[in-house]
């Protein structure tokens, strides 16, 4: 029998299983958290002590709002006409009686559906854009260039990005509302007969649905360039990287709007009842 020594079996990282991956998912949460909690504070911290751009921020208003405004209104108007035509459809088999159909639907959709929806749609545009656009400078290593340069990236990538995006999706929603009611009150009226006159009614809106409303628009606002701007700057790995930067930026985007939506929501029923 050979007295040839053996090498020991390489050793192995087995994945954490069972609890373990629990917590290692917990403690990647909790780090991305952070990470995330400190990227929107250096950004409203450059907003107000940073440098001043105009031209860059006119700049990204124009991107999110020129290249965003045909998509949102085409998706908000049909969701505009199905929502009225599914909730006449109900209206009409329990209770035929259409007199507060605008009334209502202008309600909902100032209060939740225009803010909520209309950012969860830009959200898909915007972050996706921003991801993608941050994400190729990383791994070009022009944001590299700005560190070395002791420019901090948030200043010049994120900060311009997020004071126009509150701005845009302000606006955008505000349209999105105009878009959706209208659509409303022509389905209302072709399948309904509803007229233009009853369904253009403001007896339900009190100044709280507009602050409420306001206030949804500013949150996911900011929230949406700060997520993916984090999600850019964390980009490693190339062009595939890239890839996988933009889908997490999505994704997370969106999710922090409906979390988002009700932070904002629950005490907002509170303090700002609804007619």
């Amino acid at each position: 029998m050979s007295s040839r020594s053996q090498l020991p079996p390489a050793s192995r990282v087995d994945e954490p299983s069972g609890v373990a991956a629990l917590g290692s998912a917990a403690l990647d949460l909790f780090y991305g958290a952070r990470e995330l909690y400190s990227v929107f504070i250096r950004t409203l911290y450059y907003t107000v002590r940073g440098r001043r751009e105009p031209g860059a921020v006119v700049k990204q208003m124009y991107e999110i709002g020129n290249n965003s405004v045909f998509f949102v209104t085409v998706v908000m108007a049909c969701i505009g006409l199905i929502g009225i035509y599914q909730t006449g459809m109900q209206s009409k088999r329990l209770l035929p009686d259409f007199t507060l159909m605008g009334a209502q639907y202008l309600q909902l959709t100032v209060r939740e559906l225009a803010p909520t929806v209309g950012s969860l749609i830009i959200a898909t545009r915007v972050g996706a854009g921003i991801a993608a656009e941050i994400g190729s400078m990383v791994v070009t290593e022009q944001v590299d260039a700005l560190r070395m340069c002791a420019a901090d990236p948030i200043d010049f990538l994120i900060k311009p990005r997020f004071i126009a995006s509150i701005v845009m999706t302000t606006v955008l929603v505000t349209w999105i509302a105009t878009v959706m009611f209208c659509a409303g009150a022509v389905t209302a009226y072709n399948y309904f007969d509803v007229s233009f006159r009853t369904f253009f009614s403001l007896g339900m809106i009190v100044p709280g649905d507009l602050y409420v409303g306001l206030i949804k628009c500013v949150v996911y606002g900011a929230a949406i360039p700060v997520v993916s701007g984090y999600c850019g700057l964390s980009t490693f790995g190339g062009s595939e990287g890239v890839g996988w930067a933009t889908t997490r930026a999505v994704v997370n985007s969106c999710l922090a709007v409906v979390i988002l939506d009700l932070v904002v929501s629950v005490p907002a029923f509170f303090i700002f009842p609804s007619k």
